[in-house]
């Protein structure tokens, strides 16, 4: 299996500075990330580690529950898969991520709720990017159209 890159500059204080996240494998694009931006409420124009996070776990998560549920007999129409992730202060000092939410609406045909519900929790658990967050709480909200 591939590995992937990703490379960020960064110049200055960490309340001053600000630096340039380069996604090298793909090569589809630089953005900008600061700390005040980061912990600001709206994003304006810049990305964070928790968003990039939430991009990998939500595609990651994707992937995993359509695998598991055309193993379980289902025919994926669509999957709307959105993952939020929260920063916050961490007791010891600093920040920490303080949870993620995963919030699916499947439409899927050739199976009941239940196994779709089923395969949902399973594949928070098997996917590769939840395995690797194990240190965060992850929760599921997951909606079933037959």
């Amino acid at each position: 299996m591939p590995t992937r890159t990703a490379r960020t500059a960064w110049n200055g204080s960490l309340e001053e500075g600000s630096g340039q996240v380069e996604l090298s494998s793909s090569k589809i694009g630089t953005y900008e990330v600061s700390f005040p931006k980061r912990s600001a409420e709206e994003a304006n124009g810049s990305t964070s580690p928790e968003e990039l996070i939430a991009a990998a776990h939500s595609s990651c998560y994707a992937m995993q529950l359509s695998a598991v549920l055309s193993g379980a007999g289902g025919t994926v129409e669509a999957l709307d898969v959105r993952a939020e992730v929260s920063l916050g202060a961490d007791p010891a000092g600093g920040f920490q991520l303080t949870g993620i939410k995963l919030i699916v609406n499947g439409e899927v045909s050739g199976i009941d709720e239940d196994t779709f519900l089923k395969s949902a929790e399973e594949a928070k658990t098997g996917c590769p990017v939840s395995k690797a967050l194990t240190g965060v709480e992850i929760t599921l909200d997951a909606t079933f159209e037959s």
